[in-house]
């Protein structure tokens, strides 16, 4: 096992405790971390942090519906040599030359410990997670073509990310420490727009996030706005030059609240409602 290093978060990335613990458990444990959590609570921005906590690179790895486990791991360019032997000029006989690495790939060749981030595993086909379960567990992988063996010399820190479009595979989240990024309460979430907008009015910021609580209890919402999303309403009303009471009894900017028509009629038709 690698020497333990606690991280203690950043003064950038607010973090509770339970957070802390549980990320310093997986490094203690060197397994890696799913965090799920709804869109916008911080989960990809926690590999960052992890990274500049710590001192180490990052290497992220961003699934899509198409990505496949191989597409981590390496690439055999045939059709570049198939290229190079039609036309001459260039020595196929390396296959080395050939082989690409992914992410995970690169992440088990670094000659240093690096931080890995698999963001938004869920989007993924459903064997996915299945296809890459001895890579993460023995944190090694196969290269046929050149019959050798790539296996980390430095274990990453392993972060994977899910908003919990699918369920994944039990065998899947046995090798895992799990953690639900529950959305952040009042009080933290005062934190957090106090990292962004370190000396703003103070009362400007307590209407925007009273208007936003507000907007997330409405019932009906096919997509409650986020903190990221508040973060950048904030910014827009602060470039705006609004004051708390402007924020408090009127609908600015709501676009960057809601992204469809009937979130934002909804907003617009209930906000007398709010406590």
């Amino acid at each position: 096992m690698s020497a333990f290093v606690a991280w203690s978060g950043t003064a950038s990335y607010v973090a509770d405790e339970a957070l802390l613990s549980v990320v310093n458990a997986a490094i203690a444990l060197e397994r890696p971390l799913l965090v799920k959590g709804e869109p916008g609570t911080g989960k990809t921005l926690l590999a960052g942090a992890i990274a500049e906590g710590l001192g180490l690179p990052l290497l992220s790895w961003h699934i899509k519906s198409t990505t496949r486990a191989q597409d981590g791991l390496y690439h055999y360019d045939v059709v570049q040599r198939l290229n190079d032997s039609r036309f001459g000029g260039t020595d196929v006989s390396d296959i080395r030359r050939y082989i690409k690495k992914g992410v995970l790939g690169q992440a088990f060749s670094a000659d240093q410990r690096v931080v890995l981030l698999i963001d938004e595993v869920d989007k993924a086909d459903l064997e996915f997670p299945n296809d890459l379960l001895r890579e993460l567990d023995e944190m090694a992988f196969s290269i046929p073509e050149l019959d050798e063996t790539v296996r980390a010399r430095f274990r990453p820190i392993t972060l994977i990310t899910s908003n919990a479009e699918k369920e994944l595979p039990d065998a899947f989240l046995r090798r895992c420490v799990f953690h639900y990024l529950a959305f952040p309460d009042r009080e933290r979430m005062d934190r957090i727009v106090k990292t962004h907008f370190p000396i703003l009015d103070t009362a400007v910021v307590s209407a925007a996030v009273d208007r936003f609580y507000g907007f997330r209890r409405l019932s009906g919402l096919r997509k409650p706005p986020s903190t990221s999303e508040l973060v950048d309403w904030i910014a827009v009303l602060v470039r705006a030059g609004l004051s708390a009471e402007a924020i408090q009894n009127g609908d600015p900017f709501l676009g960057v609240l809601f992204k469809t028509e009937a979130d934002q009629a909804t907003a617009t038709a209930k906000r007398r409602r709010f406590e």
